[in-house]
């Protein structure tokens, strides 16, 4: 009698409904990320949002990391409800062969999902320092799943699920990490005057030096801010000492001589690397040769990127 009270329980009857809704919502809010990340719009309401989404953690494999996020989306909802769409009168083995043996994988994902969205969080927290409402939207989504699948259903061996979700989570970790190190490796250095951003790992020719010492003279101004992924771009194309003489003003408090105020008062600047060449602003990190055009540059062009 107790276990088929166990097994009336509501949550039982609605765990895969529940998931599968969750998982839909989450899949909706990460293809929309994506979508804003590959035509180049911005999708964020809040500056800490646009850092976080902005900063090298936000990509993977060069793909935007939630492209995976809706991945991993998608495929708890096909898990979930893939038993639902099969009419049990018509073909009621299928159905529970499909309900016993897409459990452990529900749960092995909600586990891995759970430790990819915690590690994420902690480097949202104590590495990029910004807080993005939509990451913690997407790791409260993985929280409920992995809540709903433990008690969705009757586990008869909980020892060994333990056990599973163990080595789920210390595998999907140890990827992580593996994946990041590179990141966490180059990452940005402080200084006595504030973040400094990653290094500068290219040379610069003599046309690179001309060109930033002529945008210099002309006037113009790139703002940027040290987290930024696409500054970085940018800085890597002009080389390490023509970045040196490169009008780049930074518009993060946290960043080396910070001029937020100045940023902020810019009205074309709606995004980082934003260009400022007389008087018009151009958004984006941008060729070095679009550069020379735009600002009237007539000297080398023989740019080495």
């Amino acid at each position: 009698m107790r276990r088929r009270r166990q097994e009336s329980r509501w949550i039982h009857r609605r765990s895969r409904w529940l998931l599968g809704g969750i998982a839909a919502l989450g899949a909706v809010e990460t293809a929309y990320l994506t979508i804003m990340k590959f035509v180049g719009s911005d999708a964020c309401p809040t500056e800490g949002c646009d850092r976080v989404l902005s900063s090298p953690y936000a990509t993977v494999f060069g793909l935007p990391l939630t492209l995976f996020g809706f991945l991993g989306y998608a495929a708890m909802f096909i898990l979930a409800t893939a038993p639902l769409w099969i009419n049990p009168d018509q073909n009621k083995a299928l159905r529970q062969k499909l309900e016993n043996n897409t459990w452990p994988l529900i749960f092995a994902l909600a586990t891995a999902m759970l430790a990819f969205s915690s590690y994420l969080m902690v480097i949202m927290a104590f590495e990029i320092k910004a807080f993005c409402p939509f990451c913690v939207v997407s790791a409260l989504f993985a929280l409920s799943m992995f809540v709903i699948t433990l008690l969705g259903r009757r586990w008869d061996d909980l020892g060994q699920l333990a056990f599973i979700g163990v080595i789920v989570a210390t595998v999907t970790l140890t990827g992580v990490m593996a994946v990041y190190a590179p990141i966490r490796a180059g990452g940005g250095t402080a200084t006595a005057n504030g973040q400094a951003g990653p290094p500068i790992t290219t040379a610069s020719g003599p046309a690179e030096i001309a060109l930033a010492q002529y945008l210099k003279d002309s006037g113009a101004s790139m703002y940027s801010a040290w987290w930024c992924p696409h500054c970085h771009e940018q800085k890597q194309a002009f080389g390490a000492e023509a970045v040196a003489l490169l009008p780049n003003v930074e518009c993060d408090p946290e960043g080396v001589n910070p001029q937020t105020d100045l940023c902020r008062s810019k009205s074309g600047v709606t995004g980082f690397p934003t260009w400022e060449i007389n008087g018009e602003f151009y958004p984006g990190a941008q060729p070095l040769q679009r550069l020379a055009e735009l600002s009237g540059y007539t000297g080398p062009t023989n740019f080495l990127r």
